[in-house]
Order: C-alpha cells, then structure tokens, then sequence
C-alpha cells in the first residue's frame, strides 16, 4: 500500500473513536435519535445485566422492578450526555449505583417509618399510605420538626446508619448525650408522623 494511503487509513475520526467504544454503538445512536423500537431493544438487551447488578448492590427483591425500571428511564434522560468514553454498559452500571443508593434509602426510610409507629408494615403499603414520594416528604416533614443537635443525631443514627460512637463523634458530643438527644428526636418524630394519619 503507498505511504499516502497509509496515512490516510491511520487518520480515524473522532465520531468514529466514540462509535467503536460503545458496545452497540449503532444502537445507542438509534436511542438517541429517538427510535422507539430501538429503546425496546436496548431494554431487552441490557435489563438481565441491570437486574443481576442492582441485586448485586443490594436492592431487595420487593424493589427490583422500580429500581430497574428507574435506571431506564434515568438513561433515557440522560443519554444524550453520554459521550461514549466507556462502553454503554460501563455508563449504565454507573446509573445503576445511583438507583441502588436511592433504593437503599427509600426501603430505610419505610423501614423506620414502620418501627417508630411500632406496626406491622401492610404488603401494599409501598404503592400505598407510605409511597416513596410520601415517605420522604413525611421523613423531611418530621425532621423539620426537630432541634438541630437532635436532628444530625436522627440523621446520623437512623438514616445512615451509623453507630452510636460514630455518630456522636461526628456530632462532637458524648455518646450518652448522643443517646439522649437520639430519644428526643424519636419521640418528635413518632408524634409527628401519628398527627398526619399515617397507619391510623
């Protein structure tokens, strides 16, 4: 081959760099075009993998399916930022971590929610009375209702699940006082979310 044409076959495009990245590039494109039917390949393509990583992650399997169904939608939001610097899986296992996190924090919220009222959640209490959506705004509601030193306690103990030492450390307090003010704020918050007619 002359030297001219093996220059000329050395000089790639840069669309074509982020092309040959992706491991479906053509597709991806599709997607991002707006193609319907390419959206529902790319779902049956890529959802056993979402669903196995998600579990992976530590979505219980009560959530799975809006957990997966929130990365989709997530990505299709998105995807016109995805610049194709990884593969597309790569880029939707990020989103992933996302979700699982938020999924992780839903499930604590109703968990604690359903403790501090001291009842038995009802099966269809998630699609219910303790939606998600509600459950947080309930959540942000009763934490309003709280002294700050009371309430980092609460957050520190209850929402990200550290240890009483842990916590109190970071509050910059004994870990009794910690406890104490954990009391308080349980109590707030219990008397709170009963005013609001959760579960009654």
């Amino acid at each position: 081959m002359p030297r001219g044409d093996s220059k000329q076959s050395w000089v790639v495009q840069p669309a074509i760099v982020r092309r040959a990245s992706l491991w479906d590039g053509t597709l991806v494109e599709r997607c991002a075009d707006g193609d319907e039917q390419a959206w529902n390949a790319l779902y049956s393509q890529y959802e056993r993998a979402v669903r196995r990583f998600l579990t992976r992650l530590g979505v219980e399997q009560s959530a799975l399916d809006d957990t997966c169904q929130d990365v989709f939608l997530s990505a299709f939001r998105s995807l016109s930022g995805f610049r194709g610097d990884c593969s597309f899986q790569s880029w939707l296992y990020r989103l992933c971590v996302t979700q699982a996190r938020l999924a992780r924090r839903r499930r604590r919220i109703y968990t604690l929610l359903t403790e501090l009222l001291g009842r038995t959640p009802r099966p269809e209490a998630t699609r219910g009375e303790l939606a998600a959506d509600r459950a947080s705004r309930l959540v942000n509601e009763g934490l309003a209702q709280m002294t700050d030193s009371d309430r980092l306690a609460f957050v520190l103990y209850e929402l990200e699940g550290l240890s009483g030492r842990e916590a109190a450390q970071i509050a910059g307090c004994p870990e009794a006082t910690l406890w104490r003010r954990l009391h308080y704020a349980r109590k707030r918050f219990r008397d709170y979310i009963e005013s609001q007619g959760v579960g009654t």
